[in-house]
């Protein structure tokens, strides 16, 4: 209960009249208040026995309960044991500690631990991977402070992906716009179509170049790899004339493969340095498949 509200009991209950009509001059004042609230009649006839009774203290009284047995120093440090040790859940924890799950939950807070999901990354790189990308890029802003943008002009990149006879829209590309109140759509889960080929595209800093489509069920090597090759210096000569080409593709293995690197410098191009395991540097993996997937071309 409010203060002020026991303070209005006490002086009603007092056998002095002047002072209790000094009070309740006060008590009309503060009752002009919008945000005074009134208390109830049983609070009052309550706390009128409260104070007939001799007790004058309006604070709460101890009462008896339980004692606090689980959220003790040695079983925080139990706590932090077991979450250093292995990613275990508070229901773990609970049993392994024979407690509550609300005192699990305390002391973990009290811990400052929070559950956070880790980071997934296509691979994870060791030291000589790391230094192999730094050296890498390095070079390649190197080259373009000295060549400017001829250098990023000469590279034609490319790259293999399943492309689906249909692709459903993403949440994203569904969005409409509406009004503040108007109902929202409901549209049926869609997935993408069974049947799929394998599509081959080259493209440069200018736009599109070449694409090429097996038949379905057929994936790519290093042989068709080559052929694709072949007509893209054809595509270049018509869309590119004059110009030295630097391929720039991962190091899967049909790019790698002898004969695809053969038939690189037969025709005199260059292959751009790229660094081992770092799709993320190809890009077509980001750039192009991310949302040309759904293109016809």
């Amino acid at each position: 209960m409010k203060p002020y509200r026991l303070q209005l009991v006490q002086a009603l209950t007092n056998d002095d009249k002047k002072k209790r009509m000094e009070f309740c001059d006060s008590m009309l004042e503060m009752m002009e208040d919008e945000t005074f609230i009134c208390m109830g009649a049983s609070s009052v006839r309550r706390w009128v026995k409260h104070f007939k009774d001799g007790n004058t203290s309006i604070e709460d009284e101890p009462r008896s309960g339980r004692s606090r047995t689980a959220s003790t120093e040695r079983n925080e440090e139990r706590v932090d044991e077991i979450i250093q040790d292995d990613c275990v859940t508070v229901d773990t924890i609970a049993r392994k500690l024979g407690i509550g799950h609300s005192a699990v939950h305390e002391m973990i807070e009290s811990l400052g631990y929070r559950k956070v999901c880790a980071r997934w990354v296509p691979q994870l790189l060791t030291e000589d991977h790391k230094g192999q990308r730094k050296a890498i890029t390095s070079e390649l802003l190197q080259r373009y402070r000295h060549e400017g943008d001829d250098f990023l002009l000469c590279i034609v990149t490319g790259d293999e992906s399943w492309f689906h006879h249909f692709e459903p829209e993403t949440k994203r590309q569904s969005m409409e716009w509406h009004h503040l109140h108007s109902p929202s759509e409901k549209k049926a889960k869609t997935v993408p179509s069974a049947v799929k080929v394998m599509g081959t595209v080259f493209w440069d800093a200018e736009g599109f170049i070449l694409a090429e489509f097996l038949e379905p069920r057929q994936t790519i090597n290093a042989a068709r790899y080559v052929q694709m090759l072949y007509k893209l210096r054809s595509a270049l000569r018509d869309k590119r004339p004059g110009r030295n080409i630097i391929i720039l593709h991962d190091n899967d293995r049909l790019h790698a493969a002898r004969l695809t690197l053969e038939a690189i410098a037969k025709m005199g191009w260059k292959a751009l340095p790229h660094p081992s395991y770092s799709p993320g540097l190809a890009p077509s993996a980001y750039h192009l498949f991310g949302s040309a997937a759904w293109t016809t071309f």
